[in-house]
């Protein structure tokens, strides 16, 4: 899930020490709190919730309201502004050092930059950025980079009047003349589609509304498919047809999903053969797809859906290609005839792995290029389909991340792969699968002093109360010394199966540059070190995610990377739920904490199927229905178990408009939070009126909510530049 006060902090002159980089020699000086204010403080409405004989009091089950727009809705909106103005005096004397960080991190961005161009259909397409501007420039070449523009779209004039603006999904016809697009102005994710003419620049009134903005077209440049969302719920619930010039409310439903736990969408093949929709949630999937070159056909089952197999398709060389974990629990590849689709005519291409976890895939005429993961690190295999042969490409640091960016040119011997590690910008590669040639197409370019030399990694592995070993990347810049007085920041996620990689962050220079080490718990939740990584950090053994982080932290303190007084921790959406659970179960080892649009009322949200992609995540946490994940998920739920006991410093953000995890998750757990803590250390709840989960929009202001983060952290160090 998968948010009238006196003013005044003033800075005080105690000088208190400095920090280990020599580069970035400074002072700390203690921050002066205006603890005379008082917090606001939540009205509280005591509401049952009820099951399986359980009964929990839920004080605050009233800010709902302004989701549900029920009788406190004003109500709600007035609590969240008088907890940023508490906020805004809280943080009022880093309102220089914010802006100096927004400046510092956005120095650093080149703003007139372009992206590495790729080819589809006679035409090289491309976006750009122009200096002082917040939002891409899509544009396209036809035949050579040295043709003329051609502006698709420039979302900077598309979004002038907007306070968010987002655009995404687009498809251009075969007939390279339509652009199909989809536009969220709320940030709730609910997409309108438009439909552009590239010839004459008209845009079409085929409005198509509350969409996921996936649009795939056919191959007769008259029809479009995309996926309906339900309005309340915002599921992707409905695969439909657009005919170019008809009214929207007259699209013709291709498929409807009857089951609210699993995800829905549209896509189309590498080869432009066939359009598939993909049905699937945690553990099992199903595709149904027909000619592209036949809109109006009737969608057929590639395989029925098999307990607990998951399976994705693509389309090569008159092939199906399926990766899946039937009888393979970290995957392998399968291929089948186009006419013989059902899994009993699926041949095993590469085969299961027990140590190599198959992520996916890319097709092209002669070769396969599928991303691979082992001992915990990426890895690109390359398979030549028409003799079998294959090989790998090699990495030398010790942690990185290599990823297939995935290209849409289907007759190309050139794929390309991103390359970066905590170390080193961003790269993109351009790889010949014949003659196993690298070429560097563009790195990321950091502006100002940065040398990558002057930072050192290191990967370590902190051993977890049932002996499991735990991966941990860290960051910092040469000089630092692990006498446990330098800062630390732990990151960390463990949810869905994602792993969180070891990758370049010119935002994170601000930390490093001012002492900070920087560390990720690569904890089970993820898919890190294999599938069974991730199956051993959800539903009922969902507590080793939380666990395998506090004994990562305690690893650090041991090895005095840090020490309590000096470590921070953050984490956002499920990552706050982990902050959530870790303040609670040891809020000892943190100094502070930043909580992301936390998903922290686990048990609540989980148990109302009304509140957006619910029933699509039973499978990841549990169903409350069923009473043993019901007891299961109170035993962890952070709102559930705020207890009366000192918590560290915390500053907590959500979104009014978040349609991931709700605002008033975040909302509720401040309040309870300010009702039970026995402690005077800072808690503050900044809510973005008019962001959602992604929180805002363009390139420029999300480095305000970086900067604010930032600050914070900073305050609670003593550090004032």
């Amino acid at each position: 899930m998968q948010k009238n006060i006196m003013p005044a902090i003033i800075i005080a002159a105690l000088v208190i020490s400095s920090c280990n980089n020599k580069d970035s020699e400074m002072t700390k000086t203690a921050y002066t709190w205006a603890d005379s204010i008082a917090p606001p403080v939540a009205e509280k409405k005591a509401k049952e919730l009820i099951a399986h004989g359980d009964t929990r009091i839920d004080n605050y089950y009233w800010m709902n309201d302004y989701f549900k727009k029920g009788p406190d809705s004003t109500k709600v909106v007035d609590y969240l502004k008088a907890e940023n103005a508490y906020y805004d005096t809280m943080m009022s004397g880093t309102k220089t050092l914010q802006e100096n960080l927004y400046t510092e991190m956005k120095a650093r961005i080149k703003e007139k930059d372009e992206s590495v161009p790729t080819f589809k259909n006679g035409y090289f397409y491309y976006s750009r950025v122009v200096e002082g501007k917040d939002y891409f420039v899509y544009c396209r070449k036809k035949g050579n980079l040295q043709a003329a523009e051609e502006v698709l779209l420039d979302v900077n004039a598309m979004a002038e009047g907007h306070n968010y603006f987002s655009a995404t999904g687009f498809d251009v016809s075969m007939d390279n003349k339509l652009l199909a697009y989809g536009i969220d102005m709320l940030s709730r994710r609910q997409y309108d589609i438009y439909i552009k003419n590239l010839e004459t620049g008209e845009i079409y009134k085929d409005k198509i509304p509350n969409t996921e903005g996936g649009p795939v077209w056919a191959n007769d440049n008259l029809t479009l498919f995309y996926t309906s969302k339900n309005a309340v719920t915002l599921l992707s619930e409905k695969i439909k047809r657009h005919k170019l010039g008809t009214d929207a409310a007259t699209d013709k439903t291709v498929y409807e999903e009857k089951d609210p736990t699993n995800y829905i969408g549209v896509s189309k093949t590498k080869s432009d053969k066939f359009i598939l929709i993909g049905s699937g949630a945690t553990l099992s999937s199903e595709y149904r797809y027909i000619d592209a070159n036949k809109p109006e056909d009737a969608f057929k089952i590639f395989q029925p859906r098999m307990k607990e197999v998951l399976y994705d398709v693509d389309h090569a060389n008159d092939k199906f290609y399926i990766r899946t974990n039937l009888q393979a629990k970290n995957f392998k590849v399968m291929t089948c005839d186009e006419m013989k689709t059902d899994s009993a005519s699926w041949a095993t291409l590469i085969a299961h792995n027990d140590k190599v976890l198959i992520q996916g895939f890319d097709l092209f005429k002669n070769y396969m290029a599928i991303s691979e993961r082992k001992d915990g690190l990426t890895q690109i295999h390359i398979l030549n389909t028409k003799d079998n042969s294959s090989h790998y490409l090699s990495f030398d640091e010790a942690a990185y991340a290599a990823n297939i960016a995935y290209i849409p040119d289907y007759n190309t011997d050139v794929m390309r792969y991103n390359y970066t590690s905590l170390t080193t910008p961003n790269s993109v590669y351009d790889y010949n699968m014949v003659t196993k040639e690298k070429k560097l197409m563009k790195q990321q370019e950091v502006i100002g002093r940065f040398k990558p030399a002057d930072y050192e990694t290191e990967r370590v592995m902190a051993t977890a109360k049932d002996g499991t070993k735990i991966p941990i990347s860290i960051v910092y810049k040469k000089g630092f010394k692990k006498d446990g007085n330098a800062p630390l920041m732990l990151y960390g996620y463990g949810s869905y199966g994602a792993s969180m990689e070891a990758s370049f962050s010119s935002v994170r220079l601000s930390l490093l540059d001012r002492g900070f080490g920087y560390a990720i718990a690569h904890i089970r939740g993820g898919q890190e070190m294999g599938r069974s990584w991730y199956e051993d950090g959800k539903m009922n053994k969902k507590i080793n995610t939380f666990t395998d982080f506090i004994d990562c932290a305690e690893f650090l303190l041991a090895g005095k990377y840090t020490s309590k007084e000096h470590l921070y921790t953050s984490g956002g959406s499920a990552g706050g739920l982990l902050m959530g659970a870790v303040v609670n179960m040891r809020p000892d080892l943190w100094h502070g904490v930043i909580a992301g649009v936390p998903f922290v009322d686990v048990l609540t949200t989980m148990s109302d199927p009304s509140i957006p992609l619910t029933t699509n995540e039973y499978d990841e946490w549990g169903n409350p229905a069923n009473k043993e994940n019901y007891m299961y998920m109170k035993s962890y739920s952070p709102y559930d178990n705020v207890t009366k006991q000192a918590y560290p410093n915390m500053l907590v953000t959500t979104g009014l408009h978040d349609s991931q995890v709700q605002y008033f998750e975040p909302a509720k757990w401040v309040a309870k939070l300010r009702e039970m803590k026995t402690d005077k250390n800072k808690l503050l709840l900044y809510t973005n009126m008019e962001a959602g989960h992604g929180g805002a929009s363009g390139r420029f202001k999300a480095l305000r909510d970086r900067a604010r983060e930032y600050a914070f952290l900073f305050a609670l160090e003593g550090i004032t530049k």
